[in-house]
């Protein structure tokens, strides 16, 4: 992929072109800056709460599995507890429920864990295949990484033995012994496929952080497992369907029947979750690696200052004399006021240049559009969304400008910096 765009290609350091021969960079979407915003929920469905200040999501494909669990669980109710009739549906609608708020206590615990150790954690999203707590930052440690994994069964498994003791307190045969009985099998089997030794699975990560550790390379864990992973998936894929054909899960199947077909398409979308969720797990990692690359020491262009009643022309001119890319206004002692919008400057035509001052195209500088030349990494980037603008001053720790950091730039590089290989 290439980053180039126009004479704008950005380089390390402070020496570059003139920014109005820079008029083809593309530029990001923003919202006006100088206004502080409060950032926006991470949505994905039905907001139902916040635990531990974490919002939790239900996607709306859960309603479409939660509708068939209790069609297919109240088939099963049917044989087992005939007398119900049409109420073995509520009671099934009872178990999609129970069962999800179990797999909600699964995601939980691996929030309380990545909170433990300060690591942040968008949302928890309810979805078709089970749950997904989104932590935002990699664990420090391949041991801490092994606990966050391992903690989810973990709770999967201590669920299904309180389900267990559960059913000896009640008759079996009941509505509650075949609740407990199904609520204590589902719960065993999210804790044994999570454990399974594949990304994204729980056991995947478990798997990356034993790889780490031996390797001392998280990268080299993340490979390994992700290639796991899609091993899984391919074997999620033909083995499924010839698993429930047999009668290694279930009863024996003649024939292609319905059933089939239905055990065929549930192997076909448990494989295509799984390959994918593998390739996103390798590129979230391949983004992690890179980050440090994003230095705002590097990406930083050089700047010129003026005051605000020079013309634009003149300003230009004292840019391509230094070899700067970006103006900053000034007062008459020297201290930046605002910064000349690149895009103001492209739109500006040459012949009208000597008539219009820099004033007139600047954004005044806030607080939060003055940024320290050590950022790096996430660190930068997480400013940068916090405060959206297109240009930021960027001032060295005694407080001197260095220069003017575009969004644009940043781009750039970070394109660049996903496109290389591993």
């Amino acid at each position: 992929m290439d980053d180039s765009g126009g004479s704008g290609r950005p380089q390390p350091g402070k020496g570059e072109a003139d920014p109005a021969t820079d008029n083809d960079t593309p530029q990001l979407p923003q919202k006006p800056a100088g206004k502080p915003e409060r950032p926006r929920e991470p949505g994905g469905g039905l907001l139902m709460g916040r635990p531990f200040g974490v919002p939790v999501y239900v996607a709306p494909s859960w309603f479409l599995v939660a509708a068939l669990i209790t069609w297919v669980f109240g088939g099963q109710l049917e044989r087992v507890l005939p007398e119900l009739g049409n109420a073995r549906y509520l009671v099934s609608l009872f178990f999609a429920v129970a069962f999800y708020a179990s797999v909600l206590v699964h995601e939980l615990a691996h929030t309380v864990v990545a909170l433990h150790y300060k690591l942040p954690v968008r949302r928890i999203q309810l979805q078709f295949f089970g749950g997904v707590s989104e932590i935002e930052k990699e664990s420090e440690t391949p041991g801490r990484e092994f606990l966050l994994a391992f903690v989810g069964p973990l709770l999967s498994l201590a669920l299904g033995g309180a389900f267990y003791l559960g059913m000896q307190t009640v008759e079996a045969g009941t509505v509650p012994g075949v609740l407990l009985a199904g609520l204590m099998i589902s719960n065993l089997i999210v804790a044994a496929f999570n454990l399974l030794p594949g990304l994204p699975l729980d056991g995947g990560r478990m798997l990356r952080a034993v790889i780490w550790k031996v390797t001392g390379n998280p990268m080299t864990g993340t490979v390994a497992a992700a290639w796991f992973g899609r091993a899984l998936a391919v074997t999620v894929l033909i083995g499924l369907p010839l698993l429930t054909q047999t009668g290694a899960i279930g009863e024996p199947k003649n024939g292609v029947g319905m059933d089939t077909v239905m055990d065929a398409l549930l192997a076909a979308i448990l494989a295509a979750i799984i390959w994918t969720g593998a390739g996103n797990s390798l590129r979230m990692a391949r983004l992690r690696e890179h980050l440090p690359t994003l230095r705002a020491r590097t990406l930083t262009r050089r700047a010129v200052p003026v005051e605000s009643d020079t013309p634009l022309s003149e300003a230009l001119r004292r840019a391509n004399e230094s070899g700067a890319r970006a103006l900053v206004v000034v007062d008459p002692h020297g201290d930046p006021l605002a910064v000349v919008r690149e895009a103001a400057i492209v739109s500006v035509p040459e012949h009208r240049r000597p008539w219009v001052a820099v004033s007139g195209l600047a954004q005044d500088l806030t607080d939060d559009m003055k940024l320290s030349v050590e950022l790096s990494g996430e660190e930068l980037l997480d400013t940068l969304r916090a405060h959206p603008a297109t240009e930021y001053l960027v001032l060295e720790d005694t407080g001197e400008i260095y220069g003017v950091l575009s969004t644009a730039d940043v781009e750039r590089a970070f394109v660049k910096a996903m496109a290389r290989p591993n």
